[in-house]
C-alpha cells in the first residue's frame, strides 16, 4: 500500500514447487525528481556554506524566498538610514549643534534643524531618498557633514541598484515559465510504426512559444559495477532522436515524445512483467528559451516504473475545427488500452520469439477524427 511505501514483487518458485511465484514485499524507491520538477536532494555537512553563499550574494538574493527577500530589502534601507543618522547625530553633537539655541545668529550649525537623534534620522532618510522637505539641510560649516551627504548618496544608489536588480531578476526568472509547461501523468509503451516504443506527452499552456525547444530523458536506477562498486543513482541516456533531430520540437500544440526501444535502449530487455517488478525512474526534461525574455527555461518531471502503462496510447487532443485547430486539454492525461500490444520485450520481439497479432487499421484516433468531422458537417 502507499501508506507504508511497500509493494509486492514476484519471484520464481524454487525447484518447481508451488505455482512458480513467490510474493515478497520491497520498499518503493524514493523519487529523484518529483512530478513538479523539484529534485529530491538534500545537502548536508557542507563546509563554509554561509561564507560561500555570502560570496555569491546576488544569486543568494535571487534564490531565497520572497519573504526573506523583502525582509532583506527593508533591512538594507533601515540599517543604512540608521547608520548615517547616527553619523549625522554624532557630527552635530561634537560640533555643539544640540547645545546651542536655534535663535543664536552668531552660531552656524553643521546641520540646520537637527536638534536630536530623531531629527538626524529623518535627515538621513531625506538625504538618501532625495525627499528634501526644506527644513533640514547641511551647511558649509562642517566639511565632514558634506562628505557624509555625498557618501550616503553614493551608498543609496548602490543599494537601490543592487536590490532593484535582484528583485527584477527574481521576478523575471524563467523558472516560473516552467509552471505552464505540462507533462502527462503517465508514460506509455506501445507499438509505433511496427516498433515497441516508450512515449510521453508534453504541452505548452501559453500561446507564447518556447524557442529552440528540445527534450532529453535519462533512466535512473541503482547499479553494481563489475568491480562490485554500488552506484545508487546511475544515469543512462535515453535516445529521443538526437541524431535525427527529433529531439528538437515545435511546441505549439501538445506533442508525444517517442523513444524507440532498440538494441541501444536501456529498456531493450524489459517485458511487461519485468516492468511491473523492476525499480527505476525515467527523468524527462524540456528545455528552451522564453520568447518574451530570451532566457533559458527548463521543465522537469519523472516516471517511476509503476507510472509507465504497458499497452496504452494517449487519447488525441488536437482536432480540426473549420478554419483552425482546437486543443482539448481535458484529454491530455488520458490513455486507452491497446490489447494488440505484445507483452514481451523488444529484444524477444526482434528475435521473432513473439508473433504480432493482426492489427486493425481503423484505430481509436481515426474513430475520433471521423466523429469530429461528422459533428462539423452537422453544424454546417
Amino acid at each position: 500500500s502507499e501508506e507504508d511505501g511497500l509493494t509486492l514483487t514476484t519471484m520464481p518458485g524454487v525447484n518447481g514447487f508451488g505455482n512458480g511465484k513467490i510474493h515478497t514485499r520491497r520498499k518503493c524507491r524514493n523519487r529523484f525528481v518529483k512530478k513538479n520538477g523539484q529534485c529530491n536532494v538534500e545537502f548536508t555537512n557542507m563546509d563554509d556554506k554561509p561564507q560561500r553563499y555570502i560570496a555569491d550574494m546576488f544569486t543568494t538574493c535571487v534564490d531565497i524566498r520572497w519573504r526573506y527577500m523583502l525582509l532583506l530589502f527593508s533591512l538594507a534601507f533601515l540599517v543604512s538610514w540608521l547608520l548615517f543618522g547616527l553619523a549625522f547625530w554624532l557630527i552635530a553633537l561634537v560640533h555643539g549643534d544640540l547645545e546651542k539655541p536655534t535663535a543664536d545668529e552668531t552660531f552656524t550649525p553643521c546641520l540646520l534643524q537637527v536638534n536630536g537623534f530623531v531629527a538626524a534620522f529623518l535627515f538621513s532618510i531625506e538625504t538618501q531618498t532625495t525627499i528634501g522637505y526644506g527644513f533640514r539641510c547641511v551647511t558649509e560649516e562642517c566639511p565632514l557633514a558634506v562628505f557624509m551627504v555625498v557618501l550616503q548618496s553614493i551608498v543609496g544608489c548602490i543599494i537601490d541598484s543592487f536590490m532593484i536588480g535582484a528583485i527584477m531578476a527574481k521576478m523575471a526568472r524563467p523558472k516560473k515559465r516552467a509552471e505552464t509547461l505540462l507533462f502527462s501523468h503517465h508514460a506509455v509503451i506501445a507499438m509505433r510504426d511496427g516498433k515497441l516504443s516508450l512515449m510521453w506527452r508534453v504541452g505548452n499552456l501559453r500561446k507564447s512559444h518556447i524557442v529552440e525547444a528540445h527534450v532529453r530523458a535519462q533512466l535512473i536506477k541503482p547499479r553494481i559495477t563489475e568491480e562490485g562498486e554500488y552506484i545508487p543513482l546511475d544515469q543512462i541516456d535515453i535516445d529521443v532522436g538526437f541524431d535525427k533531430g527529433l529531439d528538437r520540437i515545435f511546441l505549439v500544440s501538445p506533442l508525444t515524445i517517442l523513444h524507440e526501444i532498440n538494441e541501444e535502449s536501456p529498456l531493450f530487455g524489459i517485458s511487461r512483467q519485468d516492468l511491473e517488478n523492476d525499480d527505476f525512474e525515467i527523468v524527462v526534461i524540456l528545455e528552451g528559451m522564453v520568447e518574451a525574455t530570451a532566457m533559458t527555461t527548463q521543465a522537469r518531471s519523472s516516471y517511476l516504473s509503476s507510472e509507465i502503462l504497458w499497452g496504452h496510447r494517449f487519447e488525441p487532443v488536437l482536432f480540426e475545427e473549420k478554419n483552425q485547430y482546437k486543443v482539448d486539454y481535458s484529454h491530455f492525461h488520458k490513455t486507452y488500452e491497446v490489447p494488440s500490444t505484445p507483452c514481451c520485450s523488444a529484444k524477444d520481439l526482434m528475435e521473432n520469439k513473439f508473433l504480432l497479432p493482426s492489427t486493425n487499421s481503423f484505430c481509436y484516433e481515426n474513430e475520433l477524427a471521423f466523429m469530429s468531422r461528422d459533428e462539423e458537417e452537422e453544424e454546417e
